[in-house]
């Protein structure tokens, strides 16, 4: 979610000067925390996939069976919390000025994402369980780390949070229903299950933490620091336990489930270009559409596999193996466009 971006108010009396000296100074920390991330992700992953447990007969990256399933959820209620936190109030303007932008982008992800996901599953042979888990992909919202590229690529930052942000807290309602309707293996029961617990482990720690920050301006302070370090460090813990636990089967998976992600991941980026463009989007805006659109939350994807389909399934390779994927491509895309022209200025 958003919050990743710009995440604290400019404070004190230095004027205009000072207020943009402090933004800019915030985004350029920020983009180090993300590039920090990806080479945390690519090491963490490494280090727990590679890890010699025959040799050392110990493995400090499994948790026990029993609190496997919960410690993952827990870990996924931290993030969204703490990413609740980083919201600023003004970035979801365009909430209340182009409210038709938001829910086009919305509508292009939950639309796009599912289709195309289901679509390779069809055209792509694929294990049930790694079929699952593809499908998954599809249907989670947007990734957190989208609205930090946004910034990267000089896209609308603003317009970015208020899609994540939406699209998490309409994430109980879309996400079951699509799953129903393109993944037919799952039963009522689970889907039931899977909307009670994306309203109460993740848009319910979202909303709290937007409101502590707007209760206690010393959490706020607090946690424009800390707050994209815990998160980041929550979702590279959920990969490094599915990493770990899978790690025996990774070793079987080809390139054809590599192909089968970033298959979904390219048209995931395509789709939010070109409905950009066909809505005549500002430019800033269809970068930030395009980003959103191609990158998805397989954290919470991957807590949602084991829910359905339970912890040792493959289902969660995909979801694990999407995260890294898509923040690498999302990475050089955001840089290309950085380094592609002037500064584009937001309209939001």
């Amino acid at each position: 979610m958003a919050g990743e971006l710009l995440p604290g108010w400019a404070t004190g009396s230095s004027g205009v000067a000072g207020f943009w000296g402090a933004e800019i100074s915030e985004v350029r920390s920020l983009n180090r925390i993300l590039n920090s991330l990806l080479f945390w992700l690519v090491f963490t992953s490494l280090l727990a996939y590679a890890w010699p447990v025959q040799q050392l007969q110990f493995d400090p990256f499994i948790p026990s069976a029993s609190i496997k399933g919960p410690l993952i959820w827990t870990l996924v209620a931290c993030a969204m919390f703490f990413l609740g936190t980083l919201v600023r109030q003004d970035e979801l303007r365009p909430l209340y000025k182009h409210p038709w932008w938001v829910v086009l982008g919305v509508l292009t992800q939950v639309l796009v994402m599912p289709a195309a996901a289901w679509g390779v599953t069809q055209l792509i042979p694929l294990e049930r369980d790694i079929a699952n888990g593809v499908v998954l992909v599809g249907c989670v919202p947007g990734a957190m780390a989208s609205n930090v590229l946004a910034s990267t690529a000089r896209g609308s930052v603003a317009y970015s949070v208020s899609l994540t942000s939406v699209a998490t807290l309409l994430s109980p309602l879309t996400v079951p229903l699509v799953l129903w309707v393109v993944a037919s293996a799952a039963t009522e029961k689970s889907l039931l299950e899977s909307s009670i617990r994306l309203s109460l482990l993740v848009v319910l720690p979202t909303v709290l933490g937007f409101r502590a920050c707007r209760i206690w301006n010393g959490f706020h302070t607090w946690t424009e620091v800390w707050g994209p370090r815990i998160a980041s460090f929550t979702l590279l813990w959920i990969i490094v336990i599915v990493v770990a636990g899978d790690r025996e089967n990774l070793r079987h998976v080809g390139l054809v489930l590599v192909l089968a992600l970033l298959v979904i991941n390219v048209v995931g980026y395509l789709a939010g270009w070109f409905v950009g463009g066909v809505a005549k989007l500002p430019e800033a805006c269809r970068r930030a559409l395009t980003l959103e659109v191609g990158m998805q939350n397989a954290g919470l994807g991957t807590a949602l596999a084991v829910t359905l389909y339970g912890e040792d399934s493959l289902a969660t390779i995909p979801t694990a193996a999407y995260t890294f994927g898509c923040m690498l491509t999302g990475t050089i895309l955001a840089v290309a466009w950085q380094r592609g022209g002037d500064y584009v200025e937001e309209t939001t």
